[in-house]
């Protein structure tokens, strides 16, 4: 290559690239310079509360025990 032609490159590179940018400038304008409002929670407590014990007894269900739900109306001559 001549260096005519590797100016020419860098020349039409350059160019694009700069064309390019303010192209993507007018379309989405410049960079947000507001400032930004976040609402903060309180500070979680340290201290563990006893669960109730309307929720929480030795008779309520247990989940993972698994149930089965079978038709008993029915006998086995039907």
């Amino acid at each position: 290559m001549k260096k005519t032609d590797i100016a020419m490159i860098i020349f039409i590179a350059s160019t694009s690239v700069i064309v390019s940018f303010l192209v993507a400038k007018v379309f989405f304008g410049d960079a947000y310079k507001g400032e930004a409002k976040v609402k903060t929670i309180e500070r979680i407590q340290e201290t563990i509360d006893k669960p109730s014990s309307e929720i929480f007894y030795k008779g309520a269900i247990n989940p993972s025990v698994k149930v089965e739900i079978t038709d008993n109306s029915k006998t086995d001559s039907q």
